[in-house]
């Protein structure tokens, strides 16, 4: 009604499967009582459902007709038609353009099909609705501008579970079958698929789960035709009622069988327990009584896992749960599943772990994950440098160029929930060179202004300390500002202090110092600021750049998206603040040279660990690959969740000038872990260590046998660690 208001005659409605999308437009037509409406879907499965829909909401049914392959009834005030019947010409021209007031498109995600676009082009309502789950396509196809950009109304799965609008889901991810040694992956033959094997094995689970209901009422999704065959034929043998239908069911077997699967078993000799199908049930179809969904196929798209699961998701009288059995193998692209049950979309590698190891979705919706499982999708992720690739980051820009109607920033992507910018950044150096990428125009920026940009983007943004994008921010449209006030910024707005030597190291950063030569220069080689008399002055070279406002608009951009980064991290949460460091936050070994306030990037040196002035980092990579030398194979572990028992490198005595440097309850000795060399360069602050009794010299074995003298300590956490976290380290 805000866009009638507004002048508009459309709008795009983005509303998760089941959540009602045909009765909030039956509700506005009713509201609006618009004289003749069109009401436009892609499946003959579908057209009826939608006109009792309608009819329910107090629509008269004398006043309503189909227009189908085989209903021609056109002469009705309120027409539900086919998008195939509609989009022939003898019957379109049937039609005058403004014949209908109030049109409807249902699924309107396929609005770039020449069928959509030759009805939508056609008529001329006095408002037209586009209603989808899913408006995020991979076929390039702008639905936004279709719809001007005009989003009525937008609600997600996880909003909808939220509000009660849909059935909680119970999920077990569960392990598939080992046979003679092969675990099915994605190249798996069909033999192996359907093996007797297999087919007890998902029996057994789908028996154990079972439903809420007197009987299963379920749908199995399957990679291909011939495995929904097969698997429907072997659960016969096993004395279920199966049907496979596949892409070339008609619609009247499709509606036939959903009848079956519906109907109650004391009334109809030829009810189904199951239907076995490959992709013909991702949307379009409407099963409110589905009590259960096997999912038997490797998940290649979070779009269509969600469809999938939505299937089951609707309401129905006494229905208080669906569950939901997912079979998983090695499947290359298993990093999706923690991405589309917890609706991420930042597509963040240590978002997606943490993903894992909490269940926080609404209400009693609950995931697990048996252990084999949970090791095949942690493998899944570490296996992936990046768990959006190219393709997935231009689909993701176009998308939110579409949604916007106009070049996105990062900031756009923050707002909507979408990818995290930082995947931007890293394929391309800065979000500037990515939008150059993806589509070049004659830019008003110089390789100097350039440099700038991938020196924020790649060291700043990461939002890993705050005090160099508020300088910046300052420096922007002043030409100095002073520690004093940067002081009292921090003080009033994150509540503590920079020190004097983070002062500094500000500077050091600014100025470039901080970095290697070959960085420098990267970065341009020129100094932004210039601190002296507790001041920080902005260069003529930072001076002149900001001049430009296409500068102006990518800084600021760089800029808010760091501060948010930091205020992620540091402020939302209330999570623990230990001198700079946020426990269980994520840092590499730049980010620690920068946060200690070294006077330089020490990430070369900086391996398992190394005594710099007061400090002494710890680095640990839990899990050693086998590929490294023996007398690097420390046997670094937790002894209990606030116990760590550490070594030093080899060929260290007790005597070494280091021992008693580590063991001075003066020098701050700091501990990073992470799982896997697989993790990428980052680790997580475990928190501060003290020395627990004496260190104690032992030794290690090199590659040739021969036992070098190396130092063992036993160190307290200034906390114990996280229950989860510890877990996901240790087992």
């Amino acid at each position: 009604q805000k866009l009638r208001d507004d002048g508009q005659d459309r709008g795009l409605l983005i509303s998760a499967t089941g959540t009602g999308k045909t009765y909030l437009s039956a509700i506005d037509v009713l509201k609006t009582h618009p004289p003749r409406i069109l009401f436009v879907v892609h499946r003959e499965l579908i057209v009826k459902s939608a006109r009792d829909s309608y009819v329910r909401i107090g629509i008269n049914p004398a006043d309503t007709g189909l227009l189908t392959g085989h209903d021609k009834e056109m002469d009705k005030p309120y027409i539900f038609a086919t998008i195939q019947t509609l989009a022939q010409d003898e019957i379109l021209h049937t039609f005058a353009p403004d014949a209908f007031d109030y049109i409807v498109i249902d699924e309107v995600h396929h609005g770039g099909a020449a069928t959509y676009q030759k009805v939508i082009g056609y008529f001329r309502p006095k408002f037209l609705l586009g209603m989808t789950a899913t408006p995020e396509r991979s076929d390039d196809f702008d639905i936004y501008a279709l719809f001007h950009h005009y989003i009525a109304y937008e609600i997600r799965l996880h909003d909808a579970l939220e509000e009660n609008m849909l059935v909680p889901f119970h999920y077990h991810g569960i392990s598939e079958i080992t046979v003679n040694g092969n675990v099915l992956d994605d190249k798996s033959d069909f033999a192996l698929l359907t093996c007797e094997e297999r087919v007890k094995h998902i029996l057994y689970y789908a028996d154990l789960y079972g439903s809420d209901a007197d009987r299963i009422k379920g749908l199995a999704f399957c990679r291909n035709v011939d495995e929904a065959q097969a698997l429907a034929e072997a659960f016969r043998q096993h004395g279920k009622r199966a049907i496979a239908l596949t892409g070339a069911s008609r619609e009247s077997e499709r509606s036939e069988a959903i009848r079956h699967l519906e109907a109650k078993a004391a009334e109809d000799p030829q009810y189904l327990d199951y239907i076995f199908t490959c992709d013909i049930f991702n949307e379009g179809v409407d099963i409110p009584q589905v009590n259960q969904v096997i999912m038997l196929r490797p998940t290649t798209s979070a779009i269509v896992f969600v469809q999938q699961l939505g299937r089951g998701l609707r309401k129905y009288p006494h229905k208080r749960y669906l569950e939901v059995l997912d079979f998983i193998g090695n499947y290359e692209n298993n990093f999706l599943l923690p991405i589309a049950l917890f609706g991420d979309r930042t597509y963040d590698k240590d978002f997606v772990r943490r993903l894992m190891q909490v269940n926080f979705l609404p209400g009693p919706t609950s995931v697990h994950f048996d252990d084999i499982a949970k090791e095949r999708i942690y493998a899944a992720i570490d296996a992936k440098s990046a768990l959006a690739d190219l393709r997935d980051l231009k689909e993701s820009y176009r998308n939110m160029a579409y949604r916007l109607g106009r070049q996105p920033m990062m900031m756009d992507f923050v707002r909507f929930g979408d990818k995290d910018p930082a995947l931007f950044v890293a394929k391309k150096e800065s979000f500037f060179e990515f939008v150059q990428y993806m589509e070049p125009y004659n830019s008003t920026l110089n390789t100097s202004h350039r440099a700038v940009l991938k020196m924020m983007s790649l060291e700043l943004a990461n939002g890993k300390r705050i005090e160099e994008l508020l300088v910046l921010r300052h420096l922007l449209p002043e030409d100095s500002w002073s520690t004093a006030a940067l002081a009292k910024e921090m003080n009033e707005t994150y509540h503590f202090l920079p020190s004097a030597e983070t002062m500094e190291s500000v500077a050091r950063l600014l100025d470039l110092q901080f970095f290697t030569k070959t960085a420098r220069k990267k970065y341009g080689g020129q100094p932004l600021i210039s601190f002296e008399n507790h001041a920080y002055t902005a260069t003529p070279y930072w001076n002149d750049l900001k001049e430009n406002k296409e500068f102006q608009c990518y800084v600021q951009d760089s800029l808010d998206y760091g501060t948010y980064r930091f205020e992620s991290l540091y402020v939302h949460d209330e999570p623990e603040i230990i001198k700079g460091f946020v426990r269980y936050g994520r840092y590499s070994r730049k980010d620690v040279s920068r946060i200690l306030n070294y006077e330089t990037n020490r990430e070369g040196t900086l391996n398992g660990y190394q005594i710099v002035g007061a400090t002494c980092p710890i680095f640990v990579t839990y899990e050693k690959r086998d590929d490294i030398s023996a007398n690097t194979k420390y046997e670094d572990q937790f002894v209990s969740p606030q116990q760590f028992s550490w070594m030093t490198r080899a060929r260290i005595h007790l005597t070494s000038s280091q021992i008693p440097a580590i063991c001075n309850e003066h020098t701050r000795k700091l501990l990073f872990v992470k799982k896997s060399d697989a993790e990428g360069s980052d680790f997580y602050y475990m928190g501060d260590l003290t020395v627990l009794g004496d260190p104690v010299e032992t030794t290690i074995a090199d590659g040739k046998g021969q036992q070098l003298p190396i130092v063992n300590f036993q160190f307290l956490l200034d906390k114990p660690v996280e229950d989860k976290l510890y877990r996901y380290l240790c087992e």
